[in-house]
């Protein structure tokens, strides 16, 4: 007996385990000497703290987003495919012996694209095109990099704290980066004047906005073009903090719990900023929208 035409048969749940994980299984064994290095000499460190719940979060989010891809998934000719691992796998492999590991965590990420790219072509990873640049933010930056860049940010956060204590009549000048109040020295360190952490945070805003207004990416551009003059406010309180730490408790202090303490303090705050500033804005939104049509 026939089953009747208008019955629907159920679509099959899409299995991206069966489908990727040999593939998985084998970029994590080629990249994990790479992780390793990542993991002790950034991740371990303040700057680079929350590197693995961005790696994770953007994983997550890529597998989750794999289902609409479904219908637009080709693979490409095989020499396509195959060609693009082969490039990828020997750059991861160049510069895993020329023991440049700034240059081949990105190696791995090329490889990472090559592999997708062989897997379900072109036109799916550019839906996937959010995780996949959320991921480049668990990736560390060359340390010339970020010192070429952090150094401006660093100069302007210390005059600025200095000029502001010296206003409260704070015995205290600096020099550079390098700031005297009272007895104490301190210096302004990347962790402090954290263009690690406008990085970061940057990435957890992206995250944040796309997850929650997707669908609007004029609203997004400006959330995120917020992050960065927020995270420059927080590094600022985080510097003032420090310093009247310095000061009035003792300079053991503040190299201990409480400059940890505070970095995760300003952090918060700047996360909590955003948000507000997301719903403040929401509303002013939901009511111009509302007086448009009363009018």
């Amino acid at each position: 007996m026939k089953a009747s035409g208008n019955l629907h048969t159920k679509r099959a749940p899409y299995n991206w385990a069966r489908r990727f994980s040999p593939a998985l299984i084998g970029l994590i064994a080629i990249s994990y000497p790479t992780w390793q290095f990542v993991a002790t000499e950034s991740w371990s460190t303040e700057q680079g703290s929350l590197g693995p719940f961005i790696l994770a979060s953007g994983v997550w989010l890529l597998f989750r987003m794999l289902p609409e891809t479904k219908v637009v998934q080709s693979r490409p000719p095989a020499w396509q495919a195959f060609g693009a691992i082969f490039l990828m796998a020997a750059a991861l492999i160049v510069l895993r012996i020329a023991a440049v590991i700034e240059l081949e965590v990105y190696a791995l990420y090329g490889l990472l694209i090559a592999l997708l790219f062989a897997f379900i072509g072109w036109r799916a990873i550019k839906i996937l095109w959010f995780p996949l640049l959320y991921l480049l933010f668990a990736v560390p930056l060359p340390d010339s990099l970020v010192a070429a860049l952090t150094n401006p940010l660093k100069l302007w956060i210390s005059d600025t704290a200095v000029a502001l204590l010296y206003l409260a009549n704070y015995p205290i000048a600096s020099s550079g980066v390098t700031i005297q109040i009272g007895q104490y020295q301190l210096l302004v360190a990347a962790a402090c004047a954290g263009l690690s952490s406008l990085i970061t945070l940057s990435a957890l805003t992206l995250f944040y906005v796309y997850l929650i207004h997707r669908s609007n990416w004029r609203y997004m551009m400006v959330l995120i073009a917020a992050a960065v003059p927020i995270a420059i406010f927080s590094n600022l309180v985080r510097v003032l903090l420090l310093i009247l730490i310095t000061y009035h408790v003792g300079e053991a202090a503040a190299q201990g719990f409480l400059h940890n303490f505070a970095g995760m303090t300003t952090f918060a705050i700047a996360l909590i900023m955003i948000y507000a500033l997301d719903k403040v804005a929401q509303t002013i939104i939901a009511f111009r929208t509302k007086e448009l049509r009363v009018a």
